[in-house]
């Protein structure tokens, strides 16, 4: 039978984004990372197994805890064949980094990987002397890297309004150059928040990119170094459906939902999806590193929440969640600039 009611608090499993960005720079770092949190999903599943292919230590210390023996530089492995499934938080990034680590490498994933774009992100590597090739659709994965004949480009361009992670492997591997380099940025740039993510992790590995607005980055010439001890923040994504159902269920007397793990300290910017739920009438209250959200009084008494006509771009994967609560709501909502919906894990 249909919940009737839900209200209680939920600990969030770790953040996939940035489990997988940390995972990644643990292993090029100098020095031993433990990191604790890890997300336990596909995605990170398929980093890891990456990584240990590519000569990376990766030993387990405890539950959703790891010990990472970073190689300090490119990668000792300099011939795999590696089959990524459908990561793209994994697939991106290691196509950047082993472009530049001077070594023959195989990436594949499942069939729908093949069907997500990666033209724009190899034109980028290209333009630093990086050796892909398509062997199948030209654009899109599998892809065969093969040594770099790195040339001394002091700048790179890639476009923005295709997907984040594109700006997110440069931004990446790029230190793997030891010299300084500019991203320059095409267009507009969606998914901000997201960079916001990868400048954070950079940063806690050594790595401070300059960024002017958002359409210029300045990579240092700086190599990474293990933070020694990190931990993953909860996945804000996923607190989205929990988020939803307090503010659902406080329609007909549920509610509150609490999730802990994310919070106004958070670095991820799809907490701002509390943010969509208090314009569309919930009661939402916030700590640093947790947040409550039931019906508002209002909506309460109206036993719907209010419709919401807004721009989404910033939180493409939680504006799915929208959508759902958007059924609740007393009229028809209109979810804005939300395209790279085509390009992620389903269309």
């Amino acid at each position: 039978a249909p919940i009737s009611a839900m209200r209680g608090s939920v600990r969030l499993p770790g953040s996939k984004s940035i489990s997988n960005r940390i995972l990644l720079l643990s292993a090029l770092a100098a020095g031993e990372t433990h990191i604790h949190d890890v997300l336990e999903a596909d995605d990170t599943q398929r980093m890891l197994d990456a990584l240990r292919t590519l000569g990376v230590s990766i030993e387990a210390t405890g539950e959703h805890a790891l010990r990472v023996r970073g190689a300090g530089g490119a990668f000792p492995v300099k011939r795999a064949d590696l089959f990524l499934g459908n990561a793209g938080t994994a697939f991106r990034p290691l196509t950047a980094a082993l472009a530049l680590c001077g070594g023959d490498y195989g990436l594949s994933g499942v069939p729908r990987m093949h069907e997500r774009p990666i033209g724009d992100l190899v034109d980028a590597l290209r333009g630093v002397g990086a050796c892909i090739d398509y062997a199948g659709a030209a654009g899109y994965p599998p892809l065969r890297i093969r040594p770099a004949a790195v040339s001394d480009a002091q700048s790179v361009s890639v476009r923005g309004n295709v997907s984040s992670q594109y700006l997110t492997a440069l931004l990446l591997a790029l230190p793997l150059l030891g010299r300084r380099m500019v991203v320059n940025i095409e267009g507009d740039l969606i998914s901000k928040p997201y960079i916001e993510i990868t400048l954070n992790t950079l940063q806690r590995f050594g790595v401070t990119v300059e960024r002017e607005g958002w359409s210029r980055f300045v990579v240092p010439a700086a190599a990474y170094r293990s933070p020694g001890e990190i931990f993953v923040e909860g996945d804000a994504s996923a607190a989205s459906y929990f988020l939803a159902a307090g503010a659902i269920s406080g329609l007909h007397a549920g509610g509150p939902v609490r999730v802990e793990g994310v919070g106004r300290a958070s670095i991820q910017g799809d907490v701002r999806f509390a943010d969509a739920l208090l314009t569309m009438g919930a009661a939402v209250e916030m700590g640093d590193n947790w947040i409550s959200v039931t019906a508002g009084a209002e909506a309460r008494r109206a036993g719907k929440l209010k419709a919401i006509d807004a721009d989404f771009n910033h939180i493409p994967d939680a504006a799915m969640t929208i959508a759902v609560a958007a059924l609740f709501a007393d009229g028809t909502s209109t979810l804005r600039n939300i395209g790279s919906w085509r390009v992620k894990e389903t269309d």
